[in-house]
């Protein structure tokens, strides 16, 4: 894991106003603000595939991986979760069964760090036969 810096508080603000449900325990915030200047960082949609692009048929092992890569791919970044403002996550066949494996396993890698806006979309299928899970990034740093 490559050290990082996590964004000073008054560079980006995490904002759930109290006339909307709290979102916390589902891994997300409602708003979140980012003061500039800054440095972007787009990460492309990252699903379950390991180096050699074999996907898993199972939706758990897909989706651990999947927040594996993406994170390799902030780090190359020089970003981490921490520095991450916004994700949109697609899930095939979606089902709150499949909704309560991605929140543990995001939360579990959020740990104590702010959760991100997120939006997340059922779909019917992804770009590769047997993807069942993909999440893309905006990561914003210091300049």
């Amino acid at each position: 894991m490559n050290a990082f810096t996590p964004l000073p508080p008054a560079f980006i603000d995490f904002i759930n106003p109290p006339e909307l449900y709290d979102p916390r325990p589902n891994g997300y915030t409602h708003v979140v603000v980012t003061h500039t200047p800054a440095r972007i960082v787009q990460v492309a949609g990252q699903g379950g595939e390991d180096t050699d692009g074999t996907l898993s048929p199972d939706f758990a092992t897909q989706v651990d991986r999947a927040l594996r890569n993406l994170r390799h791919a902030l780090q190359a970044a020089d970003a981490d979760i921490a520095d991450v403002t916004k994700i949109t996550v697609l899930i095939v066949d979606h089902s709150m069964a499949r909704l309560q494996i991605f929140s543990a396993a995001w939360q579990a890698l959020l740990g104590d760090w702010p959760a991100p806006a997120c939006t997340l979309i059922p779909v019917p299928r992804l770009a590769l036969d047997g993807m069942l899970f993909e999440i893309e990034a905006t990561a914003v740093l210091p300049v």
